[in-house]
């Protein structure tokens, strides 16, 4: 790698595991074809080589992490603080931004300060108004979720954060693009 390469590279650090059952979804399905028990949390030990190497191979001044899932809020605000101190070690002098890609059901008002104050950029999976979102994007019981995604939305606007939607167009929702 030259000293001045780019790359990007895409953390899933919970692995394909969700709280969500979207019916199109082809990544839960993963955890039954890799050979792993259930211990897809990334370990305190490789999330620090994975920060500090991601870091070192960089040959810009400005490093974008990408978190994502499955759903990476499961594994609580407490390893995305981990994930800010780790970059303040190892950034040496370089600019560090984040990105987090969620279903936003567990966002709530601590998470969003923490995301508003860390600079995270979100993105905010969401399939359209209630009836479309709803068709696709249920919880492990079945159960829409538009309502809490929405919340999420609000709560991120309340508390300033950055944030865009990511919407999975699919044979529904296709048909009502406005």
């Amino acid at each position: 790698i030259s000293p001045r390469s780019r790359f990007h590279v895409m953390a899933k650090p919970i692995g394909p595991l969700c709280n969500l059952d979207c019916t199109y979804c082809f990544y839960l399905h993963k955890q039954n074809l890799l050979e792993s028990s259930n211990q897809w949390h990334m370990a305190d030990e490789v999330l620090e080589h994975f920060i500090r190497q991601y870091i070192q191979g960089q040959g810009h001044d400005v490093i974008i992490f990408s978190w994502q899932g499955g759903e990476p809020t499961l594994l609580g605000l407490e390893f995305f603080e981990k994930i800010i101190t780790y970059e303040k070690k190892y950034a040496s002098g370089k600019q560090i931004e984040n990105d987090l890609q969620t279903n936003g059901v567990l966002l709530d008002d601590r998470w969003c300060e923490f995301l508003r104050k860390n600079k995270f950029l979100v993105g905010l999976s969401i399939d359209g108004p209630q009836y479309l979102h709803d068709k696709h994007r249920i919880d492990r019981a079945g159960k829409p979720t538009f309502d809490k995604v929405y919340r999420a939305a609000m709560l991120l606007r309340k508390h300033g954060v950055l944030f865009n939607t990511l919407t999975t167009v699919n044979r529904d929702n296709a048909k009502h693009p406005l």
